[in-house]
Parts: structure tokens; C-alpha cells; sequence
């Protein structure tokens, strides 16, 4: 597969939501910043290969080969990211763009022992899960934070919104993923929420609290 291939493969994953759904050209376009006439060339390809299941105006799926083939590019991804992090010491916010490059190395060999090497992490810096190399993860039940109740407690597992800004508040903020948090109080006018994080209460916003996620339960 081209690294182009691979990208088109892994923005269909991702805007599916991990699930075999239909994906709109033009969402993929979007994702891409392509032309949709680009993306229709390209899923033509990827069908061809057996890797996606084109419908004409009804849009793209994965196949079984296409979802391998994603969750192993989204593997060593998150794995990058967590050396990246962890060895390398980057900003959580500076990872992303230079795991895209690495996630490219067919190594197999090379990414298994990156795994061992980091202890087998099973979240990736931001929280998003990290698949094992037969492509499973554990799902976690886990809900934004501005949609949570008063007084419910959890642990943040994850930021909706990964941009570098966004990051960077968190850090400001000292707010991280693991993180124990409470709800004490939510604003009826403009949904700001009074929050409890290991011991210490902070006031955000109703647009912080909206891209945090909180664990809720875990499914075995």
C-alpha cells in the first residue's frame, strides 16, 4: 500500500467510528482536504484491493482486510505517540503530526518490539485506546464531562478535542489524563462547571467541560 493508501484507509476508520458504517465521499473529502472526485478515484483503487466496499452514492465501508489494515496503522500510531511522550519527552500537543510520519514503517518486527519496550500501554498520551496486535482493545463506557451529573465522580480518559491549543490549555491548567475528577456544581446559564481534580476545585467552561471524557464503567 502507498502511505496515501494508508491515510485514506485510516480516515475512514476513524470517521466510522470504528465500525464497518457507510462513510460519505464527502466526508472523507473533507477529512482529507481533497476533492471528492479525488476520493472517488482513491476508493476505486481501494476497492479494487479488497480493502473498502464501495455503494456509488451510498458511500465506503471497510472490509474485514480494510479494518485490519486500520487498526494496525492506528496501533503503531498511538504507540509512536506514547514513545514519543514517555522517551523522547514531547508535549503531548507536539506528538501527532510525527507519529503520522512513523506510522508509515511496515516493520512488524520493529512495532512489536516497541510495544514491549514501552510495557504493553494500552492507552496512547491523549487516552485513546491502543489496539494489540490482533487488533483488539478493551472498550470503556465513558461520557463527556459536560454531560455528567452533579456530584458524579470519575477519571478523565481522554480529550475530544486534540488540537495543540487545546492541549496546551489543559497543561496550563493541570488538568491530564488519569486525572480524578468530581462535578460539585454546574451553571444552569451557560453550563460551566465547579470541578474537583485530585483534591484541588477549578472553574472551566461549558466548551473545556464539552471536550473531556470521563470513565464511567468498563466493559469486560
Amino acid at each position: 500500500m502507498t502511505l496515501s493508501e494508508e491515510d485514506y484507509i485510516k480516515a475512514i476508520y476513524h470517521l466510522g467510528k470504528g465500525e464497518k458504517t457507510l462513510v460519505s465521499t464527502n466526508a472523507i473529502a473533507e477529512q482529507m482536504s481533497t476533492k471528492p472526485s479525488s476520493v472517488t478515484d482513491m476508493v476505486k483503487k481501494l476497492s479494487e484491493k479488497g480493502l473498502v466496499n464501495y455503494r456509488r452514492y451510498k458511500g465506503v465501508s471497510l472490509s474485514e482486510i480494510g479494518n485490519k489494515t486500520a487498526l494496525s496503522i492506528v496501533r503503531k500510531h498511538r504507540l509512536w505517540e506514547v514513545f514519543l511522550v514517555e522517551k523522547l519527552d514531547f508535549a503531548w500537543d507536539e506528538v501527532h503530526e510525527v507519529a503520522e510520519q512513523l506510522e508509515h514503517i511496515k516493520s512488524d518486527a520493529l512495532i512489536d518490539k516497541l510495544d514491549a519496550h514501552l510495557g504493553f500501554p494500552r492507552v496512547d498520551p491523549h487516552g485513546d485506546p491502543i489496539p494489540s496486535k490482533e487488533g483488539e482493545f478493551k472498550k470503556v463506557i465513558k461520557k463527556l464531562l459536560s454531560e455528567v451529573d452533579i456530584k458524579t465522580e470519575g477519571i478523565c480518559v481522554g480529550v475530544k478535542d486534540s488540537s495543540a491549543p487545546f492541549l496546551k490549555f489543559l497543561d496550563r491548567n493541570k488538568i491530564a489524563i488519569r486525572d480524578a475528577i468530581k462535578v460539585l456544581d454546574k451553571e444552569e446559564f451557560d453550563g460551566s462547571l465547579d470541578i474537583e481534580i485530585n483534591g484541588r476545585k477549578v472553574h472551566i467552561s461549558n466548551q473545556i467541560a464539552s471536550n473531556l471524557y470521563l470513565e464511567i464503567k468498563e466493559v469486560e
